[in-house]
């Protein structure tokens, strides 16, 4: 699917303005009025980035979910960059998610510790995206921490929003056993680690559920990153803790499971970094 760049331009129109340019530009041409430095130009949109990689038949559900944030995140003014599968390629992954606000990604987790040993940087903690361009849905090629942390250049205080991956969130892959709370913790680190290293201030993973309230959190209030996870309908808070990450100095990461061992909610970051200071990027 190509790219969809898109965003909101606003220009006003009406007489009164354009009266008012008039008569300043005659004042100024006859020396009646001091020219000022120019304003600032506008802030540029915001760059919000979605990528669906390859899912087999769940891929068309995850593009129609990645259409509905795209649409919420063009309501406020941003510019969206879609990159679906059968053509969401590393290459263009690394084209358009450079100098992101927000990258939202939707596909399989590949993350560390897992029963697929050794730990590798090279495919763990990173996209699942299509090997090459255009062919199919079940056209799989791991890109993992190394490249995320290597050839990503977020924006300044960028949001990364990880979705429906397994290990991102501390879970098992489907049909194995829950880990427990150490492997959960070390899966949700390791994770946000990459993505921290390119520019990222927080690292919102979950696994099962819909993520439209980050979008609504970072778009529409004043919130921290912390109140922005907490604000989730599906937010428990009975097992939940904190802990500060092995991996990145200074960040903290909060899990949130329902039940004993059922890790499917995290943010991992500067969660007293707020939403007003994300969009407020220079």
């Amino acid at each position: 699917m190509p790219v969809d760049p898109s965003g909101a331009q606003r220009a006003s129109g009406h007489p009164s303005t354009r009266l008012a340019i008039l008569i300043l530009a005659a004042l100024l041409a006859m020396g009646g009025l001091t020219a000022s430095p120019p304003r600032a130009a506008a802030a540029d949109p915001m760059k919000v980035v979605i990528i669906v990689g390859p899912m087999g038949s769940m891929t068309s559900s995850l593009r129609d979910q990645a259409n509905r944030l795209a649409d919420t995140a063009r309501s406020y003014g941003a510019s969206v960059y879609r990159l679906y599968s059968p053509n969401a390629t590393w290459s263009r992954v690394k084209k358009y998610a450079q100098g992101a606000n927000l990258l939202i990604y939707m596909g399989h987790g590949n993350g560390w510790p897992s029963p697929y040993k050794p730990f590798q940087k090279y495919t763990k903690d990173g996209l699942g995206l299509n090997k090459t361009a255009g062919n199919g849905n079940s056209n799989l090629k791991y890109w993992g921490e190394y490249y995320v942390k290597t050839y990503l250049h977020l924006a300044p205080n960028a949001v990364v929003i990880l979705n429906h991956l397994c290990y991102a969130s501390g879970k098992s892959e489907p049909g194995r056993a829950d880990p427990s709370k150490s492997v959960a913790k070390q899966r949700v680190d390791n994770y946000g680690a990459g993505f921290l290293r390119a520019g990222a201030r927080a690292v919102f993973a979950e696994a099962n559920n819909a993520t439209g309230y980050i979008l609504s959190g970072l778009f529409a209030t004043d919130k921290t990153m912390n109140l922005i996870f907490w604000s989730s309908p599906n937010a428990k808070h009975t097992y939940a803790f904190s802990f500060s990450s092995e991996r990145t100095s200074g960040m903290k990461a909060i899990l949130d499971p329902p039940k004993p061992s059922k890790y499917y909610r995290s943010v991992i970051g500067s969660l007293d970094l707020t939403a007003a200071t994300w969009r407020a990027v220079p």
